[in-house]
This record gives C-alpha cells, sequence and structure tokens, in this order.
C-alpha cells in the first residue's frame, strides 16, 4: 500500500512539473522569427525540467518536461511540426540528469550541502550540455529528413538555435542551482521528498 501511494504521490508531482514546464515554456520565453515561418526561442522550460529530474528522479523529470514542452509545442502552430524531437531530447535530458545526479553522485544520500549543490550543478551541466548539441543536430536532420525542408534553411535554424540553446543552457544552470538547493531542504523537512539511507 505504501508503494501505490508513493507512486500515486511521484505521478502528481510528475503532473505538476509538466504543468510548469508548459506555462514556463508557453508565457515565459522570447520567440525570435526565422525564415520560412520558422522560429527559436529563449525560454526556462529546460530548467524545470533538471529541475524535475533533480528532485523526482530522471525518469520522472524526463517524463514530465516531455510531456510538459511536447504539449507546448502541440498548442504552438510554429512549433507543432517539431513536438515529436522535442519530446526525444527532453526525455533524455531528464534522464542524463537523473544518472549523474542520482546513480552516480547519489545526491538524495547525502546531507551535506556543498557535495550537493557540486553535483546538483554537474548534474545539469551534463543534462544541458548534451541539449546544446542533440537539439540543433537533430533539428537540422530533423528538418531535412521528416519536414522536407531546404538545407539552406535548416542549417539557418541549426545555427540560431545552437545560440539560443546555449544561452538556455547558461541561464537554466544557473537558476536549476539556486532553486533545486534552496527548495530540497524545505521540500525534505516537508516529506514530499525522501532522503535515502545509505546501503550499507
Amino acid at each position: 500500500m505504501e508503494k501505490k501511494n508513493e507512486t500515486m504521490m511521484k505521478l502528481a508531482q510528475t503532473a505538476l512539473v509538466a504543468a510548469l514546464c508548459y506555462v514556463t515554456f508557453t508565457f515565459l520565453q522570447i520567440k525570435i522569427p526565422m525564415p520560412g515561418g520558422d522560429a527559436t526561442s529563449l525560454h526556462l522550460g529546460n530548467a524545470v525540467c533538471v529541475l524535475g529530474a533533480l528532485l523526482l528522479g530522471g525518469w520522472y523529470g524526463g517524463l514530465a518536461g516531455a510531456i510538459g514542452m511536447s504539449i507546448a509545442d502541440i498548442m504552438d502552430p510554429v512549433y507543432i511540426t517539431v513536438a515529436p524531437k522535442t519530446f526525444v531530447l527532453k526525455l533524455c535530458i531528464g534522464l542524463i540528469v537523473g544518472l549523474v545526479a542520482h546513480r552516480i553522485a547519489k545526491i538524495n544520500e547525502s546531507s551535506d550541502k556543498k557535495y550537493v549543490l557540486r553535483w546538483s550543478v554537474i548534474a545539469s551541466v551534463a543534462g544541458l550540455g548534451f541539449n546544446v548539441i542533440a537539439d540543433p543536430l537533430v533539428g537540422y536532420f530533423y528538418k531535412q529528413w521528416i519536414l522536407g525542408q531546404p538545407q539552406e534553411m535548416a542549417e539557418v535554424l541549426a545555427k540560431w538555435s545552437t545560440a539560443t540553446t546555449f544561452v538556455n543552457a547558461v541561464v537554466s544552470v544557473i537558476l536549476v542551482g539556486v532553486v533545486y538547493n534552496a527548495l530540497r531542504p524545505v521540500l525534505l523537512r516537508s516529506g514530499l521528498i525522501h532522503m535515502k539511507r545509505k546501503a550499507v
């Protein structure tokens, strides 16, 4: 019964993070129009995805980011065609952050604030660093092979996407480092997240 309740709580938290991803991407973005009716944008959606992975684990956090930001794409006429790419990439961000933070560093077993801060930043850099490379690269081939966009237009968008994705990543790493390490003690005290016991 306890396991079932824990799963239900995780699913509810995942839905909340997905909603936050949707809101931050949809309403807190600066859209940069591109040739051919395309666009790239500065936004904080990835920051919420990373935060979700640190709080809930890679799978739940990645799923929240994937669902929330894919829905945001589907609701936007400019981004609707790239929703499948968004789903895969955001899920990957969450899985990478979760792998580094929870599998390698095991931050949920530590009460050392400096250790947790260091590894939460490293995990954020790993997940968002992947995105800085993968988003423009996957987008370039996706636009050409799936959507049939001319190579020249795909190249222009990839270049701009690299720049905006890098800026998004830098801002998100700083923001996540501050917010996660401020939220973590509060959520631990409230019982919304739990410290795992170290394996003996």
